[in-house]
């Protein structure tokens, strides 16, 4: 996979990523801690997902983004109505990570090329009405007393999980 170099302009680098980029797509339900909202920016550029969607109004601390935010596709969404009316009128299939109403498991739900994974704040985790949209309600495995995991590790194993069903070396991986 060829990656653009830092020396081009920005407008050809967002180009040649947006090229490059992979069918899914993050949404985040604004975080209580604003780190962690640029944190998951940074470790969705690392798997070049086609974009990133914030919903809420509180701030994000972009430098946790790294300088990846201006390469990432973000938009934002004033609250969760505007989250279901985007993902109905494009037909999402919305893949909410939210351990208490799970019904899969990460290592063994399918997962959608084209997902849409959600996560939520810390302190509320997904309203019920995202949940009950949902086309799937996943959660990771985990071991010990610990309930849940931070929500930027819980994102990186997601999409990191998503991108090994999907993609080895930058090719697409067969599936059986």
């Amino acid at each position: 996979m060829k990656v653009p170099g830092f020396d081009m302009p920005l407008a050809e680098i967002r180009r040649s990523l947006d090229a490059l980029r992979r069918p899914l797509r993050i949404v985040v339900l604004r975080s209580r801690n604003p780190f962690n909202v640029g944190a998951i920016i940074r470790v969705a550029h690392s798997f070049l997902v086609r974009e990133i969607v914030l919903v809420g109004t509180e701030r994000y601390y972009e430098r946790a983004a790294m300088g990846m935010s201006r390469y990432e596709n973000i938009t934002e969404l004033p609250d969760e109505g505007a989250l279901l009316a985007r993902a109905r009128a494009e037909d999402w299939k919305l893949i909410v990570f939210e351990r208490e109403f799970a019904t899969a498991d990460l290592w063994h739900v399918d997962l959608p090329e084209d997902a849409v994974m959600v996560f939520g704040n810390e302190v509320e985790g997904v309203p019920a009405e995202i949940v009950a949209a949902a086309h799937q309600v996943v959660a990771i495995p985990m071991a010990g007393i610990n309930n849940s995991f931070p929500v930027t590790v819980a994102a990186g194993i997601a999409m990191a999980e998503w991108t090994r069903r999907y993609y080895a070396g930058g090719a697409v991986v067969p599936r059986d």
